[in-house]
């Protein structure tokens, strides 16, 4: 987990800033980014941070109150479902790590995202290939953009309990694809996806 954040630091390369996204794939609900700057990603403490799909829910939510607690800086992105519509996921994705990056309270010297670089980001940034298992940065921006972006999901199946987002967090599973069969889809739903946009021809 340490080679390129040890690398960058023992170059007097910080404070470094990990970058992630939680949502590209489901066909419902929003894209969430999280920007993280770590005072030390080497602390015994977050030992056992990871990329966000490698631990249990429960670890991810005890994890994601740590970093919240010790991280120097975290910075929250919202992707709306009619942004990702109008301007396509991959383009509202890169826009919502730009923003991200700029809502730190700290600038930093040096970004490092997962699989995609940030174009016209002034700040100095590399993709890391699976940048979210070796990067220890990169992992705190995991779980803290999943757990935001799961609870959001949770609150949407509140208000459209027929499509169970609570469970499968708008994926397209079995029951999902029955539930808009049935139901058509919602405002939550993303129109520019192929399988909704079959849906209301």
């Amino acid at each position: 987990m340490k080679a390129i954040e040890e690398l960058l630091r023992n170059a007097g390369i910080s404070p470094i800033a990990g970058v992630d996204e939680a949502g590209r794939g489901p066909c419902a609900g929003p894209l969430l980014v999280a920007a993280v700057i770590l005072k030390d990603p080497f602390a015994p403490e977050l030992s056992e941070v990871r990329d966000s799909k490698e631990v249990s829910e429960k670890k991810r939510d005890e994890l994601f109150e740590l970093i919240m607690t010790i991280a120097e800086s975290v910075s929250i992105i919202r992707v709306s479902v009619s942004d990702i519509d109008e301007r396509g996921v991959h383009a509202a994705n890169l826009d919502g790590m730009r923003r991200a990056v700029k809502g730190l309270a700290i600038d930093p010297a040096y970004v490092l995202t997962d699989g995609y670089a940030i174009e016209g980001l002034a700040v100095p940034n590399v993709a890391v290939w699976k940048g979210d298992q070796v990067v220890t940065a990169i992992s705190a921006a995991s779980i803290i953009a999943k757990v935001t972006r799961d609870r959001e999901m949770i609150e949407l199946d509140k208000q459209y309990p027929q499509y169970g987002f609570a469970k499968h967090k708008g994926y397209i599973t079995a029951a999902h694809t029955a539930a808009l069969k049935e139901h058509g889809p919602c405002p939550e739903h993303r129109t520019s996806f192929s399988n909704i946009a079959a849906l209301l021809q």
